[in-house]
């Protein structure tokens, strides 16, 4: 390992796009805790510190930024919740974006136009929920005497912000290493981390006469993390190989085809995107709800959509398998792969080409998805019934989505850099 990290700094592009996104890091945490104007900034850092589970949640998502009301305090969530309204519409829901969908490299840049779009509609309408909504639920103190026009700046602000971010993604993505949105949410839940360490040490370990409980517990807590890693990557890697044959053609005086190869199949094809759109959907009428936690109807949404309670636990399994589901089916479409390979004189041996071909396609791809889905729903799940069998502060169960998202983000670039390398005959992380 320490040798193909050597390999990477003699790689002069490769060693400048991580430079580059270790760059996008740096301005990223800076803007964390870059107040917004106009906000008391220790009023609601003080209530927050204490605040629910819910802000513990969105604050792991945003790095601390929401804790410190920054000008990235709504973080990137906008933009996924745009990127899933607009996946969803072109489901065949809207004919144009259909057409996009299917015109490769050109309607890819056309839906993200789109997506740019929804996002900062969607960043303006939260922007001025929360900086309401915070203002009610912790007094007035927050914004002294706010006026329409106190809220329009916040929320032009806030907006901004998450533009900002979505613009950094972006750049990483295009001059950096890997995802860029994926990497922004995996800068802010590590920046957490530390956090959640000294939540639970001062919380839970720190308590004189309990020498042995605490070691106890520490123990099965590194023991549960090192197994959920283990798990985690195993699956991930994991794939199943579709054999296919292509016949042999003969065209002028060359003889085409005739090799074997095969499809790759990975059971979590989806990877963290059905966990980070679940999360995003559920908390959407929760952060709603408690803005207006006097009505019965708030309370009712607050105390039961929560992923710490039954109701909350039940929906977000059943989110996280429809969007594996759906995103895997996207991105895989079983009867395109078919006719691709119908075209091009390739047969799975023992299945016709054509219908099929699809059908068996779609039959491994649906068992495959599911035991991925059922994966992602129990690590997601799992952390939080331990625990809090555990007795551990409920603002820090969360320990499944955070972990999901920060392996499976940081095994992508871990391929991206092992693709890099062996493009310049350079030896990586998995080639031996």
């Amino acid at each position: 390992m320490f040798k193909t990290i050597k390999n990477i700094w003699h790689v002069q592009d490769l060693r400048n796009r991580i430079l580059f996104t270790l760059f996008i890091f740096l301005i990223y945490r800076i803007g964390s805790f870059v107040p917004v104007p106009g906000v008391n900034k220790d009023v609601f850092e003080a209530t927050n510190t204490a605040g629910s589970d819910l802000l513990g949640f969105l604050n792991t998502f945003s790095g601390g930024a929401l804790k410190n009301f920054s000008i990235f305090a709504l973080g990137i969530m906008p933009y996924i919740t745009a990127s899933i309204i607009v996946q969803l519409l072109s489901m065949d829901v809207i004919p144009k974006f259909a057409e996009w969908a299917k015109q490769g490299e050109h309607g890819k840049k056309k839906m993200a136009q789109v997506t740019r779009y929804g996002t900062v509609i969607l960043a303006v309408i939260q922007a001025f929920a929360t900086s309401i909504g915070f203002n009610r639920l912790y007094g007035t103190e927050m914004v002294p005497n706010a006026t329409f026009g106190d809220y329009l700046v916040i929320a032009i602000v806030l907006t901004a912000g998450t533009s900002f971010l979505m613009w950094l993604g972006e750049q990483i993505t295009e001059r950096g290493i890997g995802n860029g949105i994926s990497l922004i949410i995996f800068a802010g839940i590590i920046a957490s981390i530390p956090s959640h360490i000294t939540t639970i040490a001062q919380s839970e370990f720190i308590v004189e006469g309990q020498a042995f409980i605490n070691v106890v517990k520490s123990l099965a807590i590194i023991l549960v993390c090192v197994l959920i890693v283990i798990g985690v990557i195993y699956v991930q890697q994991a794939i199943r190989k579709i054999p296919v044959q292509y016949a042999k053609r003969v065209v002028g005086n060359k003889m085409y085809g005739g090799q074997n190869t095969h499809i790759p199949l990975k059971i979590n094809a989806a990877g963290v995107i059905p966990v980070i759109f679940a999360v995003s959907l559920l908390q959407f009428p929760v952060v709603l709800a408690s803005f207006w936690s006097t009505h019965s109807w708030a309370q009712w949404i607050s105390s039961n959509l929560s992923t710490n309670r039954p109701l909350g636990m039940v929906l977000y399994v059943v989110m996280i398998i429809g969007f594996t589901f759906f995103y895997t089916f996207v991105q895989m479409n079983p009867q395109q792969m078919a006719e691709n390979m119908k075209k091009n004189g390739g047969y799975i041996p023992g299945i016709r080409p054509g219908k099929s071909t699809e059908t068996y396609l779609t039959r491994v791809l649906t068992r495959l998805t599911m035991t991925g889905a059922l994966f992602l729903a129990a690590i997601s799940i799992l952390p939080m019934g331990l625990g809090a069998l555990a007795g551990l502060p409920s603002t820090v169960l969360i320990g499944g989505t955070s972990i999901l998202i920060v392996i499976g983000v940081a095994l992508d670039t871990m391929k991206t850099i092992e693709g890099q390398l062996i493009k310049r005959h350079y030896k990586g992380f998995i080639n031996k």
